[in-house]
């Protein structure tokens, strides 16, 4: 039996109000459903269990957390977008301005952490999740906990950086 729990949370931050809402579900002891796999449990298996199903069940359910709540802040932010006020004082349209478009900024990066997060769960489905795409060699289960959404292991994601570098100085 499973029961689940809306928590709304009210904070302020920069003279804005946000409300985040988490959702806890509850397990009822006595079922015989396994116990979710930790960190621990997960860093702790040998290299030969990499990417097995354990452990696409442990990133499915940490990617799709983490989708839930980046999808409440983006509502968030959409909200405190849509109820600003107009104001007829030049500085004060100036500043609501300049607010404004640090919250688009900070949704457009929220968009594409969200799309990124929807690629992962793409690559966990058609099981090429935790594999590098440039060498197809393991991208490692600490980066993975790091950033669940990488696809590069760290070698090639340095040489990555290094060709941007290298472009940017040209």
């Amino acid at each position: 039996m499973r029961s689940s729990i809306a928590l709304f949370v009210e904070a302020s931050k920069g003279g804005l109000d946000y409300l985040y809402c988490y959702t806890i579900t509850l397990k009822n002891s006595l079922t015989r459903e396994p116990l979710p796999m930790t960190e621990q449990d997960l860093l702790t298996q040998p290299p030969a269990d990499y990417m097995n199903e354990a452990q696409h069940g442990f990133f499915r359910e940490l990617l799709l957390a983490q989708r839930t709540e980046l999808q409440a802040r983006i509502e968030g932010e959409f909200l405190v977008l849509r109820e600003q006020e107009t104001n007829s004082d030049p500085a004060d349209v100036g500043s609501a301005e300049e607010q404004r478009q640090w919250q688009l900024r900070l949704l457009e990066r929220e968009k594409k952490l969200l799309d990124k997060i929807d690629d992962a769960l793409e690559l966990l489905a058609r099981g090429e999740y935790g594999w590098c795409r440039e060498t197809g060699e393991p991208i490692g289960l600490q980066r993975l906990l790091l950033r669940p959404t990488a696809t590069l292991c760290i070698e090639a994601k340095e040489r990555e950086e290094l060709r941007e570098r290298h472009k940017r100085a040209i």
